[in-house]
């Protein structure tokens, strides 16, 4: 499952890496003007892929146990991205960080409920604000009363790296940084839920 799919293109991607590896990718955006953009990244595949326009914070309690992976690149403030969009820096407020965190967690809590036992979670944002990464994921842990743990993330993405990341501290979590690591300062978490 693309959780929070618009506008596409990531979901076109594991689409196809999905159908190479016999799984079906189903796609999820909430917004009816998102949802067509992602319909039409993925109008090139040769099979369908269904995407849904529900509210993501539902997706535990109408569709439990049911992915085996999910990735949910979180609505964010974007702050990550700034290297690429210097103006978006003065259309921030300090407001939209905590504006933004209960959406964020509401997300990462229906992700974890809708994963299948063993399943993964990728929880993903474009912000380097531990408000928006680190505190959100440490808090779905909590409230999951030891059923997810952090898998290697740091051992993980090394692993797709053709450089040597330089991926110091916490090896739950990645944060990459524009000075460092040439890219947006993405974070990405993996989670997996117990097996039963």
């Amino acid at each position: 499952l693309d959780l929070c799919a618009g506008p596409g293109g990531k979901a076109a991607l594991l689409a196809a890496e999905a159908r190479a590896g016999g799984a079906v990718l189903v796609a999820n955006e909430l917004v009816p003007a998102r949802a067509t953009l992602v319909r039409n990244a993925l109008a090139a595949l040769p099979e369908p892929v269904p995407v849904w326009e529900v509210d993501g914070t539902l997706i535990g309690a109408t569709h439990p146990g049911t992915f085996d992976r999910i990735l949910l690149d979180a609505p964010c403030t974007g702050l990550g991205a700034l290297r690429r969009r210097p103006e978006a820096r003065w259309r921030k407020k300090p407001k939209d960080v905590a504006d933004l965190a209960g959406l964020q967690s509401g997300l990462i809590d229906a992700a974890l409920v809708a994963l299948k036992p063993g399943g993964i979670l990728a929880y993903v944002t474009c912000s380097p604000h531990t408000a928006e990464t680190r505190a959100i994921v440490a808090l779905a842990v909590k409230k999951s009363a030891g059923t997810v743990t952090h898998l290697d993330t740091a051992a993980i993405v090394q692993s797709f790296s053709a450089a040597n990341l330089d991926l110091p501290g916490d090896t739950g979590s990645v944060q990459l940084w524009p000075h460092r690591h040439g890219t947006d300062a993405m974070f990405i978490t993996l989670l997996q839920r117990a097996a039963e």
